[in-house]
């Protein structure tokens, strides 16, 4: 089997396998690449030495036995015999459901996560978005400080169980999304800067030097990069890639690293004839992300709208700290600005930011489906002192008003794992470093960071403790209790009538008009022939209307139609969908 490796500043490159010693040769056709030989098959250990230094794992290992820092091991992906034809599944008219492998189930592993997608289907789920399932130093973590990225986590059973979890998840008509990080790698176990230059202090960013995409050497970077994404969908199956902070990606060049990406995804999707898409997650609100590259744009498919969840946070909890302050100064005026524009900042001053920010989608080109909508995510819970989710603050009626807004926007809506079911589980901040000096400095610097926000130390999990991790796993048995079955049938019904309500997926943004009161603080939208109303407030309120009939689709609380007054009346802290024609 042959065997090659990028080490551009390498007077010599060893290939050790199997126990057994080869010198590679300089590629004569390939600046800075060796490649050389050795008898190996599936499963045979391996690894680079550079210049008689320490063996070192494949920059573009597929499996790491034995965690980063052990050797590589061969995957043969022609073994895995897949059971399903896969025709592949758009993001149109998705569902999404986020979910940390690791707290998804108590045995935090991929098997058993398949074993729990039946859960998903019965709920209405479109398409699983797993959180980041490259290497890390450690069993468990979020996976954001993966080191691997060509390669899954082995103990949450490495790139055969991921192959059969896509394989059931495909079975179930299930789309699978992967979130993978290309702004960083992890502080510990990452071996790349020895290989070549990865990073480049050019730029930095929140989390040291930044991924090289723009100094020299950064064309084997970028390569690198779009290897991992296309192997990602093609030898894995998946349908989409959800790429983690994309606004850290700095770049200078002509055409930036994201429009290279999205085209070799393209091809890659006419190639083996099924749909593929790319999510960004960004805080610039720039519309050139999801623009298509024929019309100047970096061709990404989708991202995540954190204005509306913002906007939606500040009207359910009142909270107005950090960046939740410029919506909470008028938060229904802030979501009807989201509901029926996109973003909030779109051009508009940011006091968070003590600047101008953002600027506007052009609601007659950009389609409603490209922005993510959500109550709640990894991030918006996870990054709190306590990991607190929605449904520790808020009434079930509030938590009902969430979900109704999040499934009949104009987005395409995503759920993170639980809160279909209002868990009371928190999912908390954990990290397993296997160095001794990180994990202190991680337990100290966070303590230290929510400290200056008013939190006792000692009431800041440990990242590294299990049992903070233990905490954040999902309970199993609570759908199964009445206060938590109520909100899983009420999720149910929601994602069944925008299966069913062609309204609820029209991706014209333009289309949905929105009223509200901020004193009674109640809100209503149109979609078509489609009405939603929420009332945010502890009263009663008289919502108009008009006086077309109407017929109820759903309701939190019994609710009549609006009479000949059109004017509908709404318990407080509950919701409804109407149908208007």
């Amino acid at each position: 089997m042959q065997f090659e490796v990028w080490a551009p500043q390498a007077d010599r490159v060893t290939l050790r396998c199997e126990g057994a010693a080869e010198a590679m040769a300089r590629d004569p056709e390939r600046a800075g690449w060796w490649k050389g030989e050795a008898a190996a098959g599936d499963g045979a250990r391996y690894g680079f030495a550079l210049d008689d230094g320490p063996v070192l794992p494949d920059p573009r290992s597929r499996r790491q036995p034995d965690g980063p820092d052990g050797l590589s091991a061969v995957v043969d992906q022609r073994r895995y015999a897949w059971r399903v034809p896969w025709p592949g599944r758009a993001l149109p008219g998705a569902v999404l459901y986020e979910l940390h492998v690791g707290t998804y189930t108590p045995e935090g592993t991929l098997d058993a996560a398949a074993a729990r997608l039946g859960h998903l289907v019965e709920l209405g789920i479109t398409h699983v978005e797993l959180m980041p399932v490259c290497p890390f130093p450690g069993r468990h973590g979020w996976g954001y400080d993966g080191v691997a990225p060509w390669a899954v986590h082995e103990p949450y059973g490495g790139p055969e169980a991921l192959k059969r979890f896509v394989d059931r998840a495909h079975e179930l008509g299930l789309g699978v999304v992967l979130d993978v990080v290309h702004n960083h790698l992890g502080p510990s176990g990452n071996h790349l800067p020895s290989f070549g230059p990865y990073f480049t202090d050019t730029h930095t960013t929140p989390w040291g030097a930044a991924v090289n995409l723009d100094a020299p050497g950064s064309d084997e970077v970028r390569a690198f990069l779009v290897g991992s994404a296309l192997a990602w969908l093609r030898d894995f199956r998946l349908d989409g890639l959800r790429l983690d902070a994309v606004h850290a990606l700095y770049d200078t060049r002509a055409i930036h690293f994201l429009e290279e990406l999205s085209a070799a995804v393209d091809r890659l999707a006419a190639e083996v004839g099924r749909p593929l898409f790319l999510i960004a997650e960004t805080d610039l609100n720039d519309p050139r992300f999801i623009t298509p590259r024929a019309e100047n744009g970096l061709g990404l498919h989708a991202q995540w709208n954190d204005d509306f969840h913002h906007a939606l946070h500040t009207a359910l909890t009142g909270e107005s700290q950090g960046y939740y302050a410029d919506f909470a100064r008028d938060p229904l005026a802030a979501l009807a600005r989201t509901l029926t524009g996109g973003y909030f900042h779109d051009g508009t001053y940011s006091g968070f930011r003590e600047r101008h920010h953002g600027r506007p989608l052009d609601r007659a080109r950009v389609a409603g489906h490209r922005l993510l909508g959500y109550s709640q995510t990894h991030d918006q819970i996870g990054n709190r002192a306590q990991g607190d989710r929605l449904s520790a603050h808020l009434s079930p009626g509030l938590l009902a008003c969430a979900a109704t807004l999040v499934l009949t926007a104009p987005f395409t809506p995503m759920l993170f794992m639980g809160e279909e079911w209002a868990a009371g589980t928190p999912w908390q901040y954990f990290a397993d470093h296997t160095d001794p000096g990180l994990a202190e400095a991680v337990r100290r610097g966070r303590r230290r960071e929510f400290a200056a926000h008013g939190w006792a130390e000692e009431d800041v999990p440990d990242p590294g403790d299990p049992a903070t991790r233990d905490r954040s796993c999902l309970d199993w048995s609570e759908p199964g209790r009445a206060e938590h079955a109520r909100m899983l049938d009420w999720y149910r019904r929601l994602i069944s009538l925008r299966r069913d309500q062609p309204d609820l997926t029209d991706p014209d943004l333009a289309d949905t008009k929105v009223a509200y009161d901020r004193e009674a603080r109640w809100l209503a939208f149109r979609r078509g022939d489609v009405r939603v109303a929420v009332n945010l407030g502890g009263e009663p309120a008289a919502i108009p209307l008009g006086t077309r009939p109407a017929l109820v689709l759903a309701a939190w609380e019994p609710v009549a139609a609006p009479g000949a007054d059109g004017m509908l009346q709404l318990p407080a802290e509950s919701c409804v969908v109407l149908s208007q024609p």
